[in-house]
C-alpha cells in the first residue's frame, strides 16, 4: 500500500520452474479476496504479481508483453515508464526463461521491498520487516519439490516471519503448466483461493492438499500402504465415516473393498484408484485424519 490511498498490502512471490516449465504466483495480504486482483500467469509466457497502490492493468499488459518475447526486466520498465504513479507501485515478474525483475516504488509505505533471484522474485508492503522477504527467498530456493511446493514453502515462510504488519486475511497461488489443469483441458495446474479467514495462508495449504489428491498425480511409488496389513485400520475408519457397515474383521474382503471404493469416489479420489493390493501414502493418511477427526 502507498500514500494514504487504500491498496494491497502484500507480500507474494513470483517463480519459474525451468525443469517442468511451471510459472507461478503466490499471495498473501490483510486484503479481501487477494488472489481476485494480484497474481497473473500463463503457461509458456510468464507470471505477474502487481500490489501497493496496484496498478491491475501490469497483469494483462504484462503478459502481453512477455508474449510477444520481451523479457522481465524490458516488460517492468515498459509498465512503469508509462505510469504516472509508478512510485506507488509494486510489481514482480517472472518469463518463462526464469529471469525476473522486480520494483518497489519510493513511495510505498514501510516495510517495503523485493528480492530478485534465479527464477523468482519475492516482494511486500506494509511488511513487519525485511526479515520477511528474506524467509521467502531462502525457503524458496531449499525447498524441494515442483515450483508449487517452492511457492508454498515460501509463502508460509514469510508469514511466520511476520507478514503484512496489519494482520492476515486472504492468500492464494496459481500455477500454470501446459496442458496441466483438469483433463488437460486447460494449464491451470493449481489455482487455489482463500479469500476471507484468520490463517489464509495455513488454510490454502488445507485445500491444496485436497487438492492435490483430487486432481494431481504426483506420488513417490514407494508411498504405498497394503490393504491387507491395514485393513482392520481401514474398516474402522470407514465405518466410523459411514462407509462401511460390516463387523471389524482385520480381512481385506469384497464389502471392505466396495466401502473404500465409495471413500474414494465421493471424495473425488478416482485418480488415486488402483487395481493392486495397496493403497497410495497420501490416501491412507488423509483417510486416518478424517478418521481421527471425526
Amino acid at each position: 500500500m502507498c500514500t494514504k490511498r487504500k491498496g494491497l498490502s502484500t507480500f507474494s512471490i513470483v517463480g519459474y520452474d525451468p525443469e517442468t516449465k511451471d510459472l507461478g504466483v503466490a499471495v498473501a495480504s490483510k486484503f479481501i479476496a487477494v488472489g481476485a486482483l494480484v497474481p497473473w500467469a500463463k503457461a509458456n509466457v510468464g507470471a505477474v504479481a502487481t500490489q501497493a497502490l496496484a496498478n491491475i492493468s501490469y497483469g494483462p499488459k504484462g503478459l502481453e508483453l512477455l508474449e510477444k518475447g520481451y523479457s522481465a526486466k524490458k516488460v517492468l520498465q515498459t509498465l512503469i515508464s508509462d505510469d504516472p504513479q509508478k512510485e506507488e507501485r509494486q510489481v514482480g515478474i517472472v518469463d518463462s526463461k526464469g529471469e525476473a525483475a522486480a520494483f518497489t516504488g519510493s513511495k510505498c509505505y514501510a516495510y517495503a521491498g523485493h528480492i530478485v533471484g534465479s527464477n523468482y522474485a519475492v516482494q511486500g508492503n506494509i511488511l513487519t520487516g525485511p526479515e520477511v522477504l528474506e524467509a521467502m527467498a531462502k525457503a524458496f530456493e531449499q525447498t524441494k519439490g515442483e515450483l508449487v511446493d517452492k511457492l508454498l514453502a515460501a509463502l508460509e515462510a514469510g508469514d511466520k516471519a511476520g507478514g503484512d504488519r496489519r494482520g492476515k486475511q486472504s492468500a492464494a497461488i496459481i500455477v500454470v503448466r501446459e496442458k496441466g489443469g483438469y483433463g488437460g483441458y486447460t494449464d491451470r495446474y493449481v489455482d487455489l483461493r482463500v479469500d476471507d479467514h484468520p490463517e489464509p495462508v495455513q488454510e490454502l495449504k488445507r485445500l491444496f492438499r485436497i487438492w492435490e489428491l483430487t486432481l494431481l498425480t504426483r506420488e513417490k511409488p514407494d508411498d504405498v500402504v497394503d490393504k491387507n496389513k491395514v485393513a482392520e485400520t481401514i474398516q474402522k475408519a470407514l465405518k466410523k465415516l459411514g462407509y462401511y457397515k460390516g463387523e471389524i474383521t482385520g480381512v481385506w474382503d469384497e464389502e471392505t473393498e466396495n466401502a473404500f471404493k465409495d471413500f474414494i469416489l465421493i471424495n473425488n479420489f478416482e485418480n488415486k484408484m488402483r487395481t493392486d493390493n495397496y493403497i497410495w501414502g497420501t490416501v491412507y493418511r488423509y483417510l486416518l485424519e478424517l478418521y481421527r477427526k471425526s
